[in-house]
């Protein structure tokens, strides 16, 4: 009777712990089933944050970029791939191995375009240092204090010529003020020429404001400025006069762009009302004649 009880014994206890789980598996299986949990909440945060990479890199690309003229990055560098050895190797073999290296696989390709996207926005960040320069620089004043003006005699486009009497291109724009009326730098920049010559210009400054652009400020009676000299908006350059080919005192003031003229009535935006940048822009385009 021993010997059939014993192995009735053996049967059952190999029956148990072969369909039903002892404690401790029931416990790893609990547990099991809790990272398999962990880990699809993980993946769905996982896209949501894809989702906000991909607004900020829309915004980089679309926005950012744009407003400093920028290219937006290529989207091979965006898509950072990783490439080379299998780097999952060890997590194959489990039953879990799919979600784990699946998990894995994202969280390493997020990282890796997150990392691309930190440097691109510390690229954003120096062209917003670079934006700073630059909107110091442009030309964006008028060289002479509305309340200081008599007039603005003639703006820029074909005007008849006061002493030849004759059709010429007038490349700036006249601003009429007695003689010794302060003159202002436009922008920031490097005095490329101050002194007097003889192309009719008379006494003149020309200032080099970086980013493709240059001022010229003729027909002075004083100078305040020398050759070289580094100057800020504002900075008094000298005082309106009569010299060179001049039938009046006022100041004529002309912008270059890549070392073209352009019209100055474009880059008073940071001087005039709307109002008065109107009033402006009616008076210089209807004065037939210029001073110079």
């Amino acid at each position: 009777m021993l010997l059939p009880g014993l192995l009735v014994g053996l049967v059952c206890t190999f029956l148990v712990y072969q369909f039903l789980d002892s404690p401790k598996e029931a416990n790893l299986r609990r547990e099991n089933q809790q990272l398999l949990v962990q880990y699809e909440l993980l993946n769905k945060q996982l896209g949501e944050y894809d989702n906000v990479l991909s607004d900020v890199r829309r915004r980089d690309d679309n926005i950012y970029r744009v407003i400093f003229e920028a290219d937006p990055l290529p989207e091979s560098m965006r898509q950072a791939g990783s490439g080379g050895v299998n780097r999952y190797k060890d997590l194959q073999g489990y039953a879990s191995s799919d979600i784990v290296i699946d998990t894995k696989k994202r969280l390493d390709k997020l990282t890796r375009q997150l990392l691309v996207q930190s440097r691109s926005l510390d690229h954003v960040a120096e062209l917003v240092l670079k934006k700073q320069d630059m909107l110091a620089s442009i030309p964006a004043v008028q060289p002479i204090n509305n309340k200081d003006l008599t007039m603005i005699a003639s703006g820029y486009g074909m005007r008849i010529h006061p002493i030849h009497k004759i059709p010429k291109f007038h490349a700036g724009m006249d601003f009429t003020a007695k003689v010794g009326t302060p003159i202002y730098a436009t922008g920031d920049g490097r005095v490329t020429f101050a002194d007097y010559s003889t192309n009719g210009y008379g006494m003149h400054v020309i200032v080099d404001h970086g980013f493709d652009y240059e001022t010229l400020y003729a027909h002075m009676s004083v100078l305040k400025v020398k050759n070289g000299q580094r100057l800020q908006r504002g900075d008094l350059l000298g005082f309106v006069g009569n010299s060179g080919l001049s039938s009046g005192p006022h100041l004529h003031y002309e912008v270059h762009k890549g070392s073209e003229a352009v019209d100055p009535a474009n880059y008073y935006f940071n001087d005039l009302t709307p109002e008065e940048y109107t009033r402006l822009l009616e008076i210089s385009r209807n004065a037939g004649q210029s001073y110079d």
